[in-house]
Order: C-alpha cells, then structure tokens, then sequence
C-alpha cells in the first residue's frame, strides 16, 4: 500500500509540473498575460521531465501509467483553478483512468 501511495504522489507531482508548464503559455497566448511566464513554464515542463525519470519501471510503462494520473490531476485542476466543479463523467472517467494506472504499474509481472 505504501508503495502505490508514494507512486501516486510522484505521478500526481508530475502531472501538476506538466500542467504548470503548459497552462503558463496558454495564459500568455490566450489572455495576453506577460511573456515572462514562458521562463516558469519551461522550467516547469523540465521538472515533469526529470520527476518521470525517478521511476523504477521500464519508461514506456511509467508513461502509459502517468497518464492515468495525470488525467485525475487534470480533473482536479478544472475544479481547483478553472473553477468547474466536475460532473460524474469526469469523476468515473478519472475513476478508470487510475483503474487502469494500477493495473499498468502495479500488475504482477514475470521477471525479465
């Protein structure tokens, strides 16, 4: 149990160091917010990089995983910062998507 919490943690810090770093550009394209906000955007995307390499498994199946996470994260962030409370569609589908994490991550694997 404890290993698949701290794996979700580190995926879910992932996912908030990918969305920062895109969500910084989408402000300056979208809403003429300053430039400047592209150096923590860049920034960003290097942490979720470098986070992604701290995972033991093979990296294809860290990145098949991530994804699972990262689409919870990113219903969260709807609510959290755009302000859009989540209706059951996204609550279920997110739901799945961490399913399907688990299964990917944590499924028994014969050893290579």
């Amino acid at each position: 149990m404890m290993k698949f919490a701290s794996t979700t943690a580190l995926f879910a810090l992932t996912a908030v160091a990918e969305i920062v770093g895109c969500y910084l550009p989408w402000l300056v394209l979208k809403q003429g917010r300053p430039i400047w906000l592209l150096l923590p955007a860049a920034v960003s995307l290097a942490l979720f990089a470098w986070l992604l390499t701290l995972h033991p498994a093979a990296a294809g199946r860290v990145y098949a995983a991530y994804g699972g996470v990262y689409i919870a994260v990113a219903i969260g962030w709807l609510w959290l910062v755009d302000g859009i409370r989540p209706d059951r569609w996204d609550v279920i589908g997110s739901g799945v998507a961490l399913a399907g994490m688990a299964i990917i991550y944590f499924g028994p694997r014969a050893p290579s």
